[in-house]
């Protein structure tokens, strides 16, 4: 580790009070939006993707991240902003841990604000804290407060302007012009029953897209393809169920997935750990 990345996390983390080692409190969220705090140690995630924007803040300690090819690192203070769809893990810079605030927003939410406008990609996951304070709204990171129809709005319209300013891929570059009534019609179909595996005809005859074009458009539009979309969905069921205290075999099976060990694969893949080990550490 570069001797200033050493000092800089002595200096942050001297005198503090050291907290648990894995743990993830759950915020008040609202539809579209999840907010959590977690601490942990070590090797915290494995490499995983999920369907959302991922925007967080360090809190505390060294957060470091392999994304698009290159090792990052978050100090205290620092946002991250990782793309829907894009593989990285997750470790502590240093043995004392890190801990940080999170806020996943679904894709479909900052097109809408953006107004039908092909997803924004910032292609630089570090972002400056006096670009976070002057960009987005302190109520985001205030897991506390619920989020109301109102302020729901304004989060995610301040989020979505700050992900267009400073995206490095937009719309014009790309060049597209989407589908967005047919695609919503997939989108809407899925999520109404994610438990129930279509196939591409019957999305091609909801849509009235071909397959080629709804595979390209659905990725443009919500940040993922069609089927991890819908794994994502059986998986949000999957939380839901095992928070409510649902064994996970029944939680896999009620979900849609072949059997508990299918619906683990598939939860390490997406959030980078066990369910088990995400229901060990909720507090």
């Amino acid at each position: 580790m570069p001797r200033k990345l050493r000092q800089h996390s002595a200096d942050q983390l001297e005198g503090q009070r050291e907290g648990p080692v894995d743990r993830i409190r759950i915020g008040h969220g609202s539809t579209g939006i999840e907010r959590l705090e977690a601490r942990f140690r070590g090797q915290a995630f494995s490499p995983h993707r999920h369907d959302t924007y991922a925007i967080g803040v360090t809190l505390s300690g060294v957060q470091t991240f392999r994304y698009r090819g290159a090792r990052r690192v978050c100090l205290p203070g620092q946002c991250h902003v990782l793309h829907p769809d894009e593989m990285h893990d997750g470790s502590a810079g240093t043995v004392e841990g890190f801990s940080y605030r999170i806020v996943y927003i679904d894709p479909s939410l900052i097109q809408q604000a953006l107004g039908g406008k092909a997803l924004p990609f910032v292609s630089d996951p570090i972002v400056e804290g006096r670009v976070r304070g002057g960009a987005l709204p302190r109520a985001l990171w205030r897991l506390e407060e619920p989020i109301d129809d109102v302020a729901r709005i304004e989060i995610v319209t301040a989020v979505a302007d700050f992900l267009d300013r400073a995206s490095t891929l937009s719309v014009q570059k790309q060049g597209r012009s989407l589908h967005l009534v047919s695609l919503v019609r997939v989108r809407d179909l899925i999520v109404a029953d994610p438990a129930r595996r279509l196939s591409i005809a019957v999305l091609e005859g909801v849509s009235g897209l071909d397959r080629w074009t709804l595979a390209r458009q659905f990725r443009a539009a919500f940040g993922t393809c069609p089927s991890h979309f819908r794994t994502m969905r059986q998986l949000d069921e999957a939380r839901r169920m095992i928070r409510g205290g649902r064994p996970l075999s029944e939680a896999a099976l009620d979900a849609g997935f072949a059997d508990q060990s299918h619906m683990s694969r598939m939860f390490k893949r997406a959030y980078g750990f066990t369910p088990g080990k995400w229901a060990s550490a909720l507090v």
